[in-house]
Formats: C-alpha cells, structure tokens, sequence
C-alpha cells in the first residue's frame, strides 16, 4: 500500500494486460464545500490518455497533471488506453458519467479521424464531449528535397503546376493529419499533387533525402535534425506566426497560400455534460499548471507551445477544425460516410 502522503508518480502495472495507472498525488482533502464546484473534487479524477505511455500526449498530460496536483492537492489517476487513433480511450470518456471526474487528452488527429470515419466515428467530438482546456500547440514544416529546383513554396507549387501529378509528398499514414497537410496544399492552390504514405514520419523524410519523394510536412525537431545536415531544405513553417526556433522560415500566408494553416494541438475534454462550474474550476487550474515556467519549459523542450485559453475558446477550436477536416478529406475523396 502507498502512503497516502506519497506525492511523486506510482506507476502501476497490472497482470492480465490492465492498463497502467499513474498516481500523480494523494493528499487528504479539505472538509465540506458549499456548491458543486467548491466541493469538487472530492475522489481521485481519472485522466484517459487514449495513447501509449511515452507517446507526445502521455509526456504533456504528466507534466501538467503533476502541477495540477501539486498545487491543487487533488489526486490525479492517469489511465493509457491506446488504440484506434484514440477513440478506443475517447469513446470511453464521451461514454462516462458528467460529473469532471472523467476526463480524457483529445489531440488533433480525434478532429482528423473523425472527418475522415464520418458516421462511422463511435462518437461525436461537437456533440458528446465537454471541451475543457486546450494545453499545447504543435507547428509542422514544410521541408523538400534540396536537389529540387525550388526555393520557395510559391516555387514548388509553380512546379507541382507544371509537372501534375509528378510531385510527391509523404506522410505517417493515409488520413492522419500530416497526410491532410498536404491534401490542404492542393486544395487551396488547385495543383495536383501524388500522396506516398509510409509508416512513421523519419520514414517519409528519409525518402525525401533518398530523392524517392519531394516533399513533406513534418514536426519541427525532424525538420531541425535533416536540415542541418543539409539532406532537406526547409521552406516554410504551417502555423500563423513564425516561430522562435525557426524565425528565419516564413508561414505558409507569407509564403504566397492564403488560408494555410496546420497547427496540432493537445487538450483536455470530458463527457458532455459537465457542469459548467466545474468545467470552470478544471479550465482555471490547468491553466495555471501550463503558465508555471518550469512547465512552460518542460513542455518547449518536447517541442510543443504551451496555450492558455478558456473552455468556449477550446470549443471554438474543435468547430472550426471539424468543419476544415471535412473539406479536406471530402474533397481529397477520403470520407466514409
């Protein structure tokens, strides 16, 4: 048994293939409270990572579970239940009781999947989820070939232009965000372009240097690390401001394709339901785990921005991605419905 004053992580393995839990603190709780929100919590919250431990999503709900807890006092269970994409573990908080003490990391492959399932999506994002707290942002780069006659975007769309259907771009899987990234591309500038999907991200960038594809998007670190050797040629950068760690890349806009922008995020969402104090309470402590600098630099060391935003700014998030999914895969002819 752990001391009920034990406040560093207990990773728990269970026989059988039971999932880990992660106990992230266990501190005696404050004696009576007069509403809903000032009573809450009175148990262990249950936070669902629908992803293995280890993965980018498991990383940042520890860092900002651990001050949660630590400021908050409140015990933090932390449950990995991949599978699916995540929805095996988002499917299991949409399902739980709306009462905050079921909560689940929603990332932007959740809006990306369910654009692309369709009906077939065992749950509704919009319709039976609480949107809690956006936590991070993730920007990807686009990055060629360096042997491509092409130094700018405008470049390879001009040259995507004049050799249709010979321009190859990569990703991590048919239907995955980095996927849609590219489906983005020639939709906005009505060029057709050859998806190659592969296994994993380092695969599709290794073909780029291999000069067996063109071009892809990818995550900052993996852009970093190629182009420094020079076997890939950075172009621009897919959110809508230039970031730090870059500052020399242009955005997508400023590179010449309006309406471009790719951002990953993670957040934090529970069963539609939810009181709204409560979603309150939860929204205002995550934020304030995030705005910690020691977290802030946890977090900038995995390469994710940290966000602070309110629940109605997270649901307008979700919206707005859902309906930009949908476009995309209808019109790159991906849907399911």
């Amino acid at each position: 048994m752990c001391d009920r004053r034990f406040t560093s992580f207990i990773l728990r393995t269970a026989a059988c293939a039971l999932p880990a839990l992660l106990l992230l603190t266990w501190v005696p709780f404050a004696a009576a409270q007069k509403d809903s929100a000032a009573g809450f919590p009175s148990k262990a919250i249950r936070l669902v990572v629908p992803f293995l431990p280890g993965d980018a999503p498991d990383i940042v709900a520890r860092v900002v579970g651990t001050k949660m807890a630590e400021s908050w006092g409140a015990p933090i269970v932390l449950d990995n239940k991949p599978g699916a994409t995540g929805n095996i573990g988002m499917n299991l908080v949409a399902k739980s009781a709306p009462d905050g003490y079921t909560l689940g990391v929603l990332i932007i492959s959740h809006s990306v999947n369910s654009a692309v399932l369709g009906s077939k999506m065992p749950y509704s994002i919009l319709r039976d989820l609480s949107p809690i707290a956006q936590l991070v942002s993730i920007a990807y780069v686009l990055s060629v070939n360096p042997k491509l006659p092409v130094k700018s975007v405008a470049d390879l769309v001009a040259y995507a232009r004049a050799n249709p259907g010979a321009v190859r771009y990569g990703s991590s899987g048919t239907g995955g965000v980095i996927h849609l990234a590219g489906e983005l591309l020639a939709l906005l500038t009505k060029v057709e372009m050859t998806h190659v999907p592969y296994k994993g991200n380092s695969q599709a960038m290794t073909d780029i240097v291999g000069g067996h594809i063109e071009w892809m998007v990818s995550s900052v670190l993996l852009a970093k690390a190629f182009s420094a050797r020079g076997q890939v040629r950075p172009l621009a950068v897919t959110s809508l401001k230039r970031l730090p760690s870059v500052p020399d890349l242009p955005t997508m806009e400023e590179a010449g394709i309006p309406g471009y922008e790719v951002e990953g995020w993670y957040g934090i969402a529970g069963p539609a339901g939810i009181p709204r104090d409560i979603i309150d309470k939860l929204n205002r402590e995550m934020v304030a785990a995030v705005r910690v600098p020691a977290t802030r630099d946890r977090l900038d060391a995995i390469g994710v921005l940290p966000v602070s935003g309110t629940p109605a700014q997270f649901g307008a998030l979700l919206k707005s991605e859902d309906e930009k999914w949908r476009r995309v895969v209808n019109a790159a002819g991906l849907g399911r419905e």
